[in-house]
């Protein structure tokens, strides 16, 4: 009875770290970061037809900036407030 227990226990530890692993804050979030960064550094030393193009607005630094700062909040938030996953009562089998 208490090797089901343990497997039991392991099982929902092993549930508990792949919902807090695949929370979608962290993809949204890392991704965001990831994207910001490149159009961000894209947006560092325009060419002169590219700020033509944005009307003399530095268009990729601004949105990379953003991107960046939205991925953080994510990234932030998913740290602040972790995925609690639900402690559910051992069931007892039925005699």
């Amino acid at each position: 009875m208490s090797d089901l227990h343990k497997e039991v226990s392991e099982l929902e530890r092993t549930s508990a770290t792949a919902a807090r692993l695949f929370d979608i804050r962290r993809i949204i979030g890392g991704l965001f970061v990831v994207y910001g960064v490149i159009v961000t550094i894209a947006g560092i030393n325009p060419s002169e037809a590219d700020l033509e193009k944005a009307q003399g607005v530095h268009i990729n630094l601004w949105t990379g900036l953003a991107m960046l700062a939205l991925g953080l909040f994510f990234l932030i938030w998913m740290k602040l407030r972790p995925v609690q996953v639900a402690e559910e009562a051992p069931t007892t089998p039925e005699s």
